[in-house]
Order: structure tokens, then C-alpha cells, then sequence
């Protein structure tokens, strides 16, 4: 079993502070198994009848337990958030830690009815840090489900990812109240793959589907809020350069970015044109794993003359960039220069597949991603 160590670690912290502590995240990405490894009092999974059964009457079943509560696919029972919020006020030895699949409106109904009490933290899959630089390869290729990841070989893999994807369009989506056919869904999450890395363009893929901006915005945000593509806004300074205005998109789990891209194997990967699409959004998501950074404060960068930093954001008053490149030993390009001094960057990593660090200047530094990950732990 991969034990996921810094995960508990953050999770440990954030039960210390609050008396609902919620982890999210795409169904199979490994919920459960991480909340087993905790020292809990009580487990309740609603996916289980019996379970879901003894939550006719949650306040009686609830109110004189003590300890570590954790109430598994809380999605199921929305309903219970006020009854929580009204245990832990009057129950001081009682903490709860609540598992969700991601629900349009999951968050929304919790913050509101435990604010001040509840915390967030968002679980995706296996990172580099997890499975040890031996496993890099196939986590970039596999995806970092569990069960991807541990598959076998690479066929099995392709296996589970479908089934996967058919069961989340099938049975997921409807779940969430969200009406739109299996079928639909499916292109539309293909088609946005070939956009992976790139700037959206909402009236193209409008006219792809015969559809209205709104409706593929809607659709967008709809793949955002169940964890599966990733919606990088971009940042606009008060430069006197014209920006690029509309968002980058990324399929966020590099399995089934591979999947929907037809590639099957490590080796079609390292020939595929698009490797280097591929390299930027796996790498992204392990770094914003890292910084454990808000989607809201994260940020891309794009002149219309063709600077362009791949992530930014602010952190103690200060700028920092990342810029990510498929090669074996990147160096200094004038977009890299041009960010540096209109952000005023206090320093920017380039995140790279090779094995060396080394400096390009003194704020600008070449870096494995496994270092960088290691480097803000």
C-alpha cells in the first residue's frame, strides 16, 4: 500500500484547527483508503446500505458518540451539514472528517452551513512524491488514480481509465442533478482534450457541438467542479502590453488525458507531438499540489506579442512564475526574460523532465520536478 505521508500530514493539521475537516475529490482517486489510515472512532460509509440505513435518525446515532467521525460519500446526505454543525457547538469531544465525491454544490451547502468550522482539503491521485522516482514514469503515463496506477501493465490501465470515465458519465454525473446525455458529455471531455494546454476558445467548440458559448462554458465548469479538468485563469497586471483574456484548459489526471489522446503506451507518448502538452499538465497539477494553493490564486500569463509564463501567483508580497519545458537542458528565452521584469518575479523555476539543477541566472532556475516538489514541502 502507498501510505501517502504528506497527505495525512496535512490533513493531521487541519483536524487540529477545525471540528469538520472535508477531503474532496474525484471518485476512486483514493478517499477512503487515506481516511482507513487514520486513528478514527467511528467509520460510515452511506454507499453502504446498512450505513445509510442507520442515518434515518442521524441525531440519535450522532449525538452522544466521541472521537473521530468519519462519514464516508457525505454527498448522499446533504441534508446532514446543519445536524453537524449543531453536534460539534455542543459537543466539544466529538470531531468529524467527511468524504465527498465532487458535487457542483457539495461545497457550497457545507461552507454554508459550517463556516467557521469546516476546513477543505482536495485529494487528487498518487504524486511523484508517493511512488518514488521509479515510478515516475509510469504515474505520468498512467494517471495517478490508485487503480490505474497499480494496473499492471499499460493495457490494463487503458482498461480501468474506460471504465472509469463510462461510470463517471453513467452514474456520477447524474448523481450531482446534472442532466446531460453520457454520450455528449464524452465529446465534449474529448474535444476539450485537444485544447489541453492551450487557450479555450468557446465559440470554436461551439460551433463543433452547434452550441452556445454559455452552454460550453456551462459544460466547462461543470468538468471543473467535479475535479477532472482544470480551468487556469489568466493574470492581468497593469502592464501597458495586451493580454490574452480567456482561460487555459487541462484534463487534470495525465491517464485519461492519454486516453482521450490515443496514446497507450510510454513509447507512443515519447513520439506523440503532443508530449510536450502532456509533460506542462501533469507537471502543473503536482506543483499546485505542492504550493497548496486556492484555484482562485494561481494564475497563467500571456501577452497577444508572445510572452507567456506558464503559472504564477503571490505569496508573502512577493511574485513567483514556473515555466515548464519538455527538453534535455532548457535555456534562456526572451519570454522567460520579458516575465521576469514585467511581473517582477522574485524568482522563476523552470520545471523540466531531466536531472540536473542548474541556474540560468540569479532568478532563474532549471529544475527536475521531483526537486521542486521536495524543495516546498
Amino acid at each position: 500500500m502507498i501510505k501517502r505521508k504528506l497527505e495525512i500530514k496535512k490533513i493531521h493539521s487541519l483536524m487540529e484547527e477545525f471540528p469538520v475537516t472535508a477531503i474532496l475529490g474525484p471518485r476512486q482517486c483514493g478517499k477512503t483508503t487515506l481516511a482507513a489510515l487514520l486513528s478514527y472512532d467511528y467509520f460510515f460509509d452511506l454507499e453502504n446500505p446498512r450505513d445509510l440505513a442507520k442515518f434515518e435518525n442521524p441525531q440519535l446515532l450522532l449525538e452522544d458518540l466521541k472521537g473521530l467521525i468519519v462519514i464516508d460519500e457525505i454527498q448522499r446526505k446533504p441534508g446532514l451539514f446543519p445536524l453537524l454543525r449543531y453536534l460539534v457547538d455542543k459537543n466539544k469531544k466529538q470531531k468529524y472528517l467527511i468524504l465527498g465525491s465532487a458535487s457542483p454544490d457539495l461545497i457550497k451547502k457545507s461552507s454554508e452551513s459550517l463556516a467557521g468550522r469546516i476546513s477543505y482539503f482536495e485529494l487528487g491521485g498518487f504524486t511523484p512524491l508517493d511512488v518514488g522516482k521509479d515510478g515516475f514514469r509510469d504515474l505520468w503515463m498512467k494517471g495517478g488514480f490508485p487503480r490505474s496506477f497499480l494496473a499492471s501493465n499499460y493495457g490494463k490501465s487503458g482498461l480501468w481509465l474506460e471504465n472509469y470515465i463510462s461510470s463517471f458519465l453513467e452514474r456520477d454525473i447524474p448523481q450531482f442533478g446534472i442532466k446531460i446525455p453520457g454520450g455528449v458529455l464524452r465529446k465534449f471531455w474529448m474535444i476539450l482534450s485537444a485544447y489541453h494546454g492551450q487557450i479555450v476558445n468557446y465559440s470554436e467548440i461551439g460551433r463543433i457541438f452547434g452550441m452556445s458559448d454559455m452552454t460550453v462554458r456551462r459544460y466547462i465548469d461543470i468538468l471543473s467542479e467535479t475535479f477532472t479538468v482544470r480551468v487556469l485563469q489568466p493574470w492581468h497586471n497593469n502592464t501597458k502590453k495586451r493580454l490574452v483574456k480567456n482561460p487555459k484548459i487541462y484534463i487534470r489526471d495525465s491517464g485519461i488525458f492519454h486516453y482521450f489522446s490515443g496514446i497507450n503506451n510510454y513509447i507512443q507518448l515519447a513520439g506523440s507531438p503532443k508530449i510536450g502538452f502532456s509533460w506542462e499538465g501533469f507537471a502543473i497539477e503536482q506543483v499546485l499540489r505542492i504550493l497548496n494553493k486556492n484555484s482562485h490564486r494561481i494564475f497563467f500569463w500571456k501577452t497577444h506579442a508572445g510572452a507567456e509564463l506558464d503559472l504564477f501567483w503571490q505569496d508573502k508580497n512577493k511574485n513567483w512564475g514556473v515555466e515548464f519545458k519538455y527538453n534535455d537542458a532548457p535555456t534562456t528565452t526572451k519570454s522567460m526574460l520579458s516575465a521576469v521584469s514585467d511581473l517582477n518575479l522574485e524568482h522563476l523555476w523552470v520545471i523540466y523532465a531531466g536531472k540536473d539543477i542548474y541556474r540560468l541566472s540569479s532568478k532563474i532556475t532549471v529544475i527536475p520536478l521531483y526537486d521542486f516538489m521536495l524543495k516546498f514541502i
